[in-house]
């Protein structure tokens, strides 16, 4: 993409540069260069947000109406690739996930409260999708909200809901309706998490993060004006957000830099091993035709054209290539990957029982004591935002008819 972009893009590209070295502090920079998975330490992306909050940045695919930027599918593949590249945090997860929905499905009052208080960080979301028994099969889901006047009572469980131990509100699929199709039925509403009734326990993972979390919800009264879409009608809301979740962003621009610091982190290990040096390069190649997608898919985007099933192709071939680079770091790492040293770190989460910040060197360089750490995360990656069986399982129906 790099290769067609315009003068007018290329200046903007040096604006933000500028911006970056300006407002990037040297513990912003490792919280962003040392995360251990999508996930980033919650008071620096808290910090990251409302610097772009007061710079107009805050959300780069969003329209101008709403407070977004309005750029173009080329400025948000620039700005996603320099904020990469200077090691800057992520966005908080309602900016690129339950926003767009409010935008496409939300009231005037919805939008009016709730956007505003996404850009400036104010409310923290997490997901309230997956069940223990709805995972992959999302429809399935079982929680309960029964109406009762002007309010919904939901009761049931949430599993997988990454950051709900410090999010404030939840984006939730409940079922309203058990008497017709399992898709049929089920209610898009927005819940806040200090609610009487809810009960976050976290989950650790095999890295030894606390990042995901089991929500629980007794009977829980969310008034029925935090409906989105109407009720019954949260299926529709529900697959628009996740084609945004799985086609939205880029997946290249990541890739391509933990290549390059592959590469150069690892140069010694590569001349001593071609094999492995030819699996890097060849992963390279994939990325460069990932990359080719993707601009074609952010341009339809950025027209607000419906991008249908290459939503999926992109987040297979994403995920899976996610997957292959931690792979390949964890093998160029050597025996030094074996170490569990989460303090070398800035993970998404607390780590039971370790006391993070205190580790003033590693065993190893670095990259090898992270390399383990993003090997294991990296190993949900083809399981959210929908299992890449299923998303195969999508185009060989839309796509070749099976």
């Amino acid at each position: 993409m790099s290769a067609t972009l315009s003068p007018q893009d290329l200046a903007f590209r040096e604006e933000v540069r500028a911006f970056l070295d300006r407002a990037l502090t040297p513990d912003l920079r490792r919280a962003g260069t040392l995360m251990t998975s999508v996930y980033c330490d919650h008071k620096a992306q808290l910090e990251w947000q409302a610097l772009l909050h007061k710079q107009g940045w805050a959300a780069p695919s969003w329209p101008v109406e709403y407070g977004g930027c309005g750029w173009s599918a080329a400025r948000r593949y620039i700005f996603a690739r320099e904020r990469l590249l200077a090691g800057a945090p992520t966005s908080p997860l309602g900016i690129n996930m339950v926003g767009p929905a409010i935008m496409a499905f939300g009231d005037p009052a919805q939008k009016a409260f709730f956007l505003p208080r996404m850009l400036s960080g104010e409310h923290l979301w997490c997901q309230g999708y997956s069940e223990p028994q709805a995972g992959s099969d999302l429809a399935a889901l079982a929680m309960k909200a029964e109406r009762d006047g002007d309010h919904l009572v939901c009761t049931g469980t949430k599993i997988w809901t990454t950051h709900a131990n410090v999010a404030n509100w939840m984006f939730c699929l409940v079922r309203t309706d058990a008497t017709g199709r399992k898709q049929q039925g089920i209610t898009f509403l927005l819940i806040d998490m200090k609610s009487p009734g809810v009960t976050v326990r976290p989950i650790v993972m095999s890295s030894g993060e606390a990042v995901q979390n089991q929500v629980f919800f007794d009977e829980v009264r969310v008034p029925v004006e935090n409906v989105v879409g109407g009720l019954d009608q949260g299926w529709t809301v529900a697959k628009y957000l996740l084609e945004y979740e799985r086609g939205g962003s880029a997946y290249a621009p990541e890739l391509q830099i933990k290549l390059d610091a592959l590469r150069r982190n690892a140069a010694e290990v590569l001349a001593a091993n071609p094999l492995l040096a030819a699996r890097v390069a060849e992963t390279e190649i994939e990325v460069e035709v990932l990359d080719a997608l993707e601009a074609e898919i952010l341009s339809a985007l950025s027209a607000d054209k419906a991008i249908g099933t290459d939503a999926s192709m992109m987040k297979i071939l994403g995920a899976e290539l996610q997957q292959r680079v931690t792979e390949l770091a964890l093998e160029a790492a050597g025996p030094l990957a074996r170490a569990w040293q989460p303090g070398v770190a800035v993970p998404g989460g607390p780590v039971i029982g370790h006391p993070l910040g205190l580790e003033t060197y590693a065993s190893g360089e670095t990259w090898q004591a992270i390399a383990p750490l993003r090997y294991l995360n990296e190993r949900a990656g083809t399981i959210y935002a929908g299992a890449n069986e299923i998303q195969r399982g999508i185009l060989a129906k839309a796509e070749l008819g099976l």
